[in-house]
């Protein structure tokens, strides 16, 4: 979760150092269980990531007074849908975040895993003290209005080492990510600056503060707020709210 540079340091150490171990893990299983197909493993600790509530029945009692409008928009974009609409996964991030950058493969396995099953939504919640967090989400936002939403949205993360984290402007790179997915430049230039598109981003940051949110990256399953120690914490949750 975003709050200051040293907090955030520290808990993006400590969720890369369980990446690490993660990735030596399965290393040490593919070697001693050659016969054996291991699937899903995940032990990347995000305890230190999400400062908020467990998800339990009746903790998150204030979430769901807000209601679900607040978690959910008409204008909310869903990177994963589903029919039944049974199970969702609501996130408020930063794409400047590096903590909401260290949980975006997470949440990209999750979406696999849950496929047909689970609806993921994204929510803006640029970080203030973050200098490139609102351009980044006006960048993504421009896309959506011509169907890239989630091609920008994961560029924004595959390339925040170059950006993020710089008292520099980033427009114009910003730019050549919309030039590179082939999008109306016209278009793109002109709702990139355009202050509905502020408006925009600032209605979800509006949201996220009436849920409690005070920092990223921020999920609510079924309009309970989590707070997961592990991924398998989340696979759980998931789990528990589809059989309920």
């Amino acid at each position: 979760m975003s709050k200051t540079p040293a907090r955030a340091k520290a808990r993006r150490d400590k969720i890369e150092a369980m990446r690490a171990e993660e990735q030596r893990q399965g290393r040490r299983k593919k070697n001693t269980m050659i016969s054996l197909s291991v699937i899903g493993v995940f032990v990347v600790v995000l305890g230190a990531v999400f400062a908020i509530n467990r998800f339990t029945s009746g903790s998150d009692t204030a979430a769901v007074a807000a209601g679900e409008s607040q978690l959910v928009r008409a204008d909310s974009h869903k990177v994963q849908t589903t029919a039944d609409g049974k199970v969702t996964l609501v996130e408020f991030l930063d794409f400047e975040c590096e903590a909401c950058r260290a949980a975006f493969p997470i949440v990209e396995k999750l979406r696999k895993q849950y496929a047909g099953k689970v609806t993921f939504v994204v929510r803006y919640f640029p970080v203030p003290s973050h200098f490139n967090a609102e351009r980044s989400a006006r960048a993504v936002e421009a896309a959506a209005g011509q169907g890239k939403f989630e091609a920008m949205y994961q560029r924004m993360y595959e390339t925040q080492t170059q950006w993020g984290e710089k008292q520099v402007p980033a427009d114009a790179l910003f730019r050549t990510f919309a030039q590179d997915l082939g999008l109306d430049m016209a278009a793109w230039d002109k709702a990139y600056s355009d202050p509905a598109t502020l408006v925009r981003i600032k209605k979800d940051m509006a949201d996220g503060q009436a849920l409690g949110v005070q920092g990223t990256p921020t999920f609510f399953l079924n309009g309970k707020k989590l707070e997961p120690e592990s991924s398998d914490d989340i696979k759980a949750a998931i789990d528990a709210a589809l059989a309920g």
